[in-house]
């Protein structure tokens, strides 16, 4: 009896878990709607009571509801759900949007601000350790309403074809491109253009940092994953966009009500976009947080866009170990459209110049991209053990789909098995992997084509000396070899008429982490005293690309280099190289009356220390997927007069970046210095990186990443120097003619140095003995744009009273960071 009556409640139990239930009400007073159809899955799963609410049992991904006057609508399943539906009525549109409070409700914002202060001790990354899997599916797809319309108009579409196409008529190439426009067609009827499936592992501890073990993952259409796009982030460790601080004057926030989940009480806040305008087809509400009350963590969120279908975000957490950690996160997101002709082409007559043209009838469907994530198998706290963690921060275990099953915590449906079978075999034929890879080396500054890859460094610059130049820049790439990857690159510039050239080979000693040895030769010029740009990221280079932009101050190196870079772990990584050059300057400059041309052998160690940083290594190399800081470079050169080098000297130098964040707004620095010891020309010395040009009109100049916008361009030279940037964010956000949130930063650039023996350099330059300042103040999307517009003036010791010499203005790209 006693296991009968164990039975029972069992059943009973999981009867009782396994209901979900879901709460329509009006958008507009929240009252609730009675009879509206709840599906799920397209499955009618019963309408609402008189209160609003259904309560049902079943699992399904996605829950949609239809009512008698009103916008359909749908949301993300769980076990509690809230639907507020919008009246079609257009007076009803026109006065909601008078009613409409244009002010946020201050007890949401303190309930929000008491969010942001306690979420990184809700955070599980506040624990010593823990660890989960996750099983994620990301598609592209049609919407699920849209399906049975394209498969009714594509199989009348493909009759059509096949009826008023005269094969006779067309040509081999024709007929070819005829049947496999039918055969795409039906094979978009029966599945997904895309299907990612991903299983991984995520550990963590606090004495060895993250550890992403992707367990398995398979591509529908491609051979070879793209590795890059397995660092797709989520809200799983950061705070949602719509809950941030500096968001706050995007939305409006209105607390409606509280509701138990679980057995904790909960705040449900309701958002919409500050842009909001009421009208048929729009949402009168972004979304809604739920806030647990207790912790004032958030319990989910859920973020739609303005019009219906254009997109929306869920995340779904639950509370483990006194944290909340992330549970359930679905996307969907419009990518464009797909449109087709409704007849086909018609034969113009080229004869008649006078015959009128007429537009071919099309029919779009939209597509979206669908991201469905599930986290499971929590646990905390975990066994540390200094292996699990070793290596990158994200490594690949397997990647051919055979272990997926063991992790699958979502079946797949008709349409997404077909995927793999029909989706594959186009792959194959169209060559998606080779387009594809274009998408991965391009996030390393490269363009790929096949089995090379070009530098999009190399193709255009532009300084004083060289005026234009072009040039192209190629590299044989893993396809060509695992271990050996060759290249090569020229340019041109149309000012001095000379070319430059260089090329070298890359010998990787192991496919598991970064160990490359190099040979190179090269004949090239760049500006004197230029601050090491060893081992920086493809943002950092271009961000400093226009240091040269106004120095004429250039030498030429000849010469060859071997060296070998190695990461010693995930954080350090190390690189030592010699090199015998040949070096001329390229302006009127005599180094002690001993000319402008000199022999130097010397030997550099360059070491990188990014401890928060994370990487992956993939075919193409390391991948940093993650850029935190702090971050310290550090270089080292010995010249020696041995081996045909004429030059005794040691250079040093150094850049720390780092940014925090506090409540005060957002500080960011980079603090960089340099030291040479000996006698050697002024190109082994230090430029104080002036961007600006001789007595400009208007001081307009493009920023860089360690220069000055009110200095003069190669006026300043030291032999040890120290330098600070230092930027703050004002933690006020605001909009403008756009979308995107501006913001304005305060900035603040200083540096000092000194020179031993100027007189050893026989040309026209000042030493830099005293503080040189200039203040500024950059508006962060100017105009909701993507560049960032600063103003700047030059203060303290070398102000010169004229108001024209010591300002500047800047103009930055954005998404090059700060």
């Amino acid at each position: 009896m006693k296991n009968l009556y164990l039975l029972v409640f069992l059943f009973a139990g999981k009867f009782f878990f396994s209901q979900s239930t879901i709460t329509v009400l009006q958008s507009d007073s929240g009252n609730p709607i009675s009879d509206a159809s709840v599906f799920c899955d397209q499955k009618l799963a019963g309408k609402t009571a008189s209160n609003g609410k259904l309560i049902f049992k079943g699992k399904c991904k996605e829950v949609s509801v239809k009512a008698n006057g009103f916008y359909e609508d749908e949301t993300v399943f769980d076990k509690v759900m809230e639907v507020r539906l919008t009246k079609t009525e257009a007076k009803t549109q026109s006065i909601e949007k008078i009613v409409i409070n244009d002010k946020s409700d201050p007890r949401a914002l303190e309930i929000l601000k008491k969010v942001v202060d306690n979420f990184k001790n809700n955070s599980p990354t506040s624990l010593d350790s823990y660890a989960f899997k996750s099983y994620e599916k990301i598609s592209f797809d049609f919407d699920q309403d849209t399906i049975k319309d394209y498969s009714s108009y594509i199989a009348k579409r493909v009759d059509s074809l096949k009826n008023t196409t005269n094969l006779k008529e067309q040509t081999e190439e024709e007929k070819k491109d005829s049947l496999e426009s039918i055969n795409v067609m039906k094979m978009m009827t029966e599945s997904k253009l895309f299907l990612w499936e991903r299983a991984s592992e995520f550990l963590y501890s606090k004495k060895y940092g993250e550890k992403i073990n992707i367990l398995d993952n398979r591509i529908a259409g491609l051979q070879n994953p793209i590795y890059e796009l397995l660092t797709l982030r989520s809200n799983r460790n950061q705070m949602p966009h719509e809950v941030k601080e500096e968001n706050r004057n995007l939305y409006r926030y209105f607390l409606t009500d509280s509701i138990e989940i679980e057995g904790r009480k909960n705040y449900v806040i309701r958002f919409r976009e500050t842009n909001f305008k009421t009208a048929p087809g729009k949402r009168k509400f972004n979304g809604y947080v739920y806030i647990d009350a207790e912790t004032f963590g958030i319990k989910k969120i859920e973020s739609n866009s303005n019009k219906k279908n254009e997109g929306s975000i869920t995340s779904i957490w639950i509370p483990y170990q006194g944290k909340w950690f992330l549970s359930k996160e679905n996307m969907k997101l419009k990518a464009g459209s797909m449109a087709f002709s409704d007849e086909p082409r018609k034969k113009v007559d080229e004869t008649n110049k006078d015959a009128p043209k007429t537009k071919r009838k099309r029919t779009k469907f939209g597509n979206y991209v669908f991201m469905n994530s599930t986290y499971f198998d929590h646990q905390s706290p975990i066994e540390e053990k200094a292996k699990d963690f070793s290596g990158y921060t994200l490594t690949v275990k397997n990647s051919d789909g055979s272990l997926l099953e063991k992790y699958r915590t979502d079946s797949l449906d008709v349409r997404e098995q077909n995927t793999y079978v029909k989706i594959d075999s186009v792959g194959k034929k169209y060559k998606i992997d080779q387009k594809t890879g274009i998408l991965s080396a391009a996030l390393r500054g490269k363009l790929r084509f096949g089995k090379v890859d070009f530098d999009l460094l190399q193709l255009f610059r532009y300084n004083k000396y060289e005026g234009f130049r072009i040039g192209a820049g190629l590299k044989l790439n893993e396809k060509f070899h695992k271990y050996i990857s060759p290249d090569a690159y020229v340019g041109y510039g149309f000012k001095d008429h000379t070319w430059k050239y260089g090329f070298g080979v890359d010998v990787r000693t192991s496919l598991e982490r970064n160990s490359i040895f190099r040979a190179e030769y090269y004949d090239d010029v760049t500006s004197a005293g230029r601050f090491n740009e060893n081992m920086w990221s493809f943002k950092m280079k271009v961000n400093n690309g226009g240091i040269e932009l106004n120095n004429s101050n250039f030498y030429g190196y000849k010469g060859y280099k071997l060296s070998y870079e190695t990461d010693l772990s995930n954080s350090v990584t190390v690189k030592v190289a010699a090199k015998k050059d040949q070096e001329e300057a390229k302006f009127n400059y005599n180094f002690k009356n001993l000319g402008s041309q000199f022999e130097n052998f010397s030997t550099i160690i360059t070491l990188k220390y990014a401890p928060f940083s994370k990487n992956m290594m993939t075919p193409m190399g390391k991948f940093t997927f993650e850029q935190n800081y702090p971050e310290l470079y550090l270089n080292f050169e010995k010249g020696f007069k041995s081996l045909g080098g004429e030059l005794d000297f040691s250079r040093w130098d150094a850049l720390l970046i780092h940014q925090m964040k506090t409540k005060a707004g957002t500080t960011s620095i980079r603090l960089h210095g340099g030291l040479v010891n000996g006698d050697t020309p002024i190109w082994h010395h230090f430029t104080m990186n002036g961007l600006s040009g001789q007595q400009p009109k208007l001081n307009l100049n493009f920023t860089s990443y360690l220069g000055f916008a009110t200095m003069e361009a190669g006026k300043y030279y030291n032999d040890k120097f120290a330098g600070m940037y230092l930027s703050h964010r004002i933690p006020w956000y605001f909009r403008t003619i756009g979308r995107k949130a501006s913001s304005f930063d305060v900035v603040y650039r200083g540096a000092i140095g000194n020179m031993k023996n100027p007189e050893f350099h026989n040309f026209n330059f000042q030493k830099m003995d005293h503080l040189y300042q200039e203040v500024g103040l950059e508006w962060n999307h100017f105009l909701s744009t993507n560049f960032n517009l600063g103003f700047f003036h030059r203060v303290g010791y070398y102000n010169s009273g004229n108001f024209k010499q010591d300002f500047a203005v800047q103009i930055k790209i954005q998404d090059l960071g700060f």
